[in-house]
């Protein structure tokens, strides 16, 4: 007994090096969510938003298993950024360093800014379809729908 009480010590300080060793990950996406299975429009247990820090338990193929304050699910790599990101020297010697939400972003390539110039640019295009495809957001039940509706597969 006395042997156990000794390394108790050395076991608690392995577990929490173990715990807080888990490797994180970024939200890179707008909206996203922990789903219950590893795969697209898998019934929906939590919504991340970019920024997110998530705390990934393992990975399956292209997806990620997943906790979120508490909520443990799925999530498709595409969404997260396990990188992390050093720009040091790209506007002279001082270090810079962007997230993987700013790199993310900037990939796009469009930004508030951008827009409103191609738009000033391009006054003859109407913008309002894209306006209101950007503002529709159907439901994973709709798109579930769909999907049987159509015969589709799922991916």
């Amino acid at each position: 007994m006395k042997d156990l009480l000794s390394i108790l010590p050395v076991l608690l300080v392995l577990l929490s090096v173990a715990v807080s060793s888990a490797e994180q990950a970024r939200i890179i996406t707008k909206e996203n969510a922990l789903r219950e299975d590893c795969r697209f429009f898998s019934p929906l247990k939590k919504k991340v938003r970019l920024n997110d820090l998530i705390e990934i338990t393992s990975k399956e193929g292209d997806w990620l298993r997943a906790k979120h304050k508490g909520t443990a699910g799925c999530i498709h790599k595409s969404a997260v950024d396990e990188k992390n990101l050093d720009i040091s020297g790209v506007s002279g010697s001082k270090s810079h360093s962007a997230s993987g939400s700013e790199v993310a972003l900037a990939g796009k390539g469009f930004n508030p800014q951008v827009e409103k110039t191609f738009k000033e640019k391009h006054p003859d295009l109407d913008f309002k379809a894209i306006d209101a495809i950007e503002a529709s957001h159907p439901s994973d039940e709709s798109i579930r729908k769909f999907i049987s509706s159509g015969a589709l597969n799922q991916p």
